[in-house]
């Protein structure tokens, strides 16, 4: 089932260098084109530059959640159509409702696994 993603843009947005550097290896390693991103301060300027097809997206962060960080690119006509994955070490009920709210398009459980996270971006890569 190893499949490429040539040429696919995928943004993690996470304060934990783990994290990012676990699925920027995962991604690079199936020819995605990965950015990252600390916080979501930093993931809103760099949208705009790098225009992601996929945006992964951690829910507790300093400064702006995950929960503002959607919000704020779903809000905006550019990027709402850009698939947004909440991140959270809680795979809890209430955190996917919120998800939901802000309008996230799926949701990942940390730690995830390389065939998870394969499976949330092959829904939709398109």
């Amino acid at each position: 089932m190893e499949q490429n993603f040539q040429d696919l843009k995928v943004m993690i947005i996470d304060d934990s260098k783990t994290i990012r550097r676990t699925a920027e290896t995962l991604l690079s390693n199936i020819g995605c084109d990965v950015v990252t991103a600390i916080d979501g301060f930093e993931a809103l300027a760099k949208i705009v530059d790098k225009q992601p097809d996929i945006i992964f997206v951690d829910i507790m962060m300093p400064r702006l959640d995950g929960y503002q960080t959607c919000a704020l690119i779903k809000n905006n006509d550019e990027f709402k159509s850009t698939p947004v994955v909440m991140l959270s070490s809680k795979d809890g009920l209430f955190d996917k409702a919120k998800g939901r709210i802000v309008g996230s398009d799926d949701y990942l459980t940390k730690p995830f696994s390389k065939d998870e996270l394969l499976e949330v971006i092959q829904r939709f890569a398109h």
